[in-house]
């Protein structure tokens, strides 16, 4: 069973304008010393991308247990043998896309101030979600469903990673409302409802185009009624 492998910085961030995007880490030549490994040429880092790049279209598509190395060699346009010769299989595939999400969905919750004014914290950590959900909806549906198969990869690192910062939070989240700025609820379940009706509209995307075809009212009447929602939630 493979664990996350750990990366120097975020896999994913943000840009200037506010969007979210993926970027790959390399590992850097910081010795002459032929005994090194060495980097990888910048057709073995493109051809990298691009099976990452199919594997994603085809994990989110068809979940871990219903993707085959040769759905994303074939979405890749290379051969399985290409695709063998830089990952050692399909799990190792996934656990490095996996690697590449986790700093930066972690990222919104991070960026929470205890010392700001918790309305406007919250109302900020619903938007960065939603924004994410949006633009990476992908990348959502593949965190989903690892869960969903019991997070046999992540496991670990929900543990390490999520469940301190989570603690963290929600003991923020109470002390703001044990001084009256926020109303009373509870903490946990209030970050489930922010995670759930915001990533709602990357996992059931399918649903919400058909129902709201016109992608301005699907955006924007998400952040606008999300905002109203959690406004009235959290009102004193």
């Amino acid at each position: 069973m493979y664990g996350l492998p750990n990366h120097e910085g975020p896999a994913l961030k943000r840009s200037n304008l506010g969007h979210y995007k993926v970027r790959s880490v390399t590992p850097r030549v910081i010795d002459s010393d032929p005994n090194l490994p060495k980097a990888p040429s910048r057709i073995q880092q493109r051809n990298r991308s691009r099976i990452l790049e199919a594997a994603l279209e085809v994990f989110s598509s068809h979940g871990y247990r219903g993707s085959t190395l040769d759905q994303i060699a074939t979405e890749a346009g290379l051969s399985k043998p290409n695709i063998l010769y830089y990952f050692a299989g399909k799990e190792d595939i996934h656990v490095t896309l996996l690697s590449q999400l986790m700093s930066t969905w972690l990222d919104p919750l991070k960026e929470m101030d205890p010392n700001g004014e918790p309305i406007e914290e919250l109302l900020a950590y619903v938007h960065r979600k939603l924004d994410m959900a949006i633009e990476l909806p992908r990348e959502s549906r593949l965190f989903a469903n690892e869960i969903l198969q019991g997070a046999p990869r992540m496991g670990p690192h929900l543990v390490a990673d999520l469940k301190p910062l989570f603690d963290d939070r929600t003991a923020v989240i109470l002390r703001w409302m044990d001084t009256g700025k926020i109303a009373r609820s509870d903490p946990a379940h209030l970050l489930f409802s922010i995670w759930a009706t915001t990533q709602h509209y990357a996992d059931f995307a399918a649903q919400t185009e058909v129902l709201l075809p016109d992608t301005e009212r699907r955006h924007s009447g998400a952040r606008d009624f999300l905002t109203q929602l959690f406004t009235k939630l959290l009102a004193p």
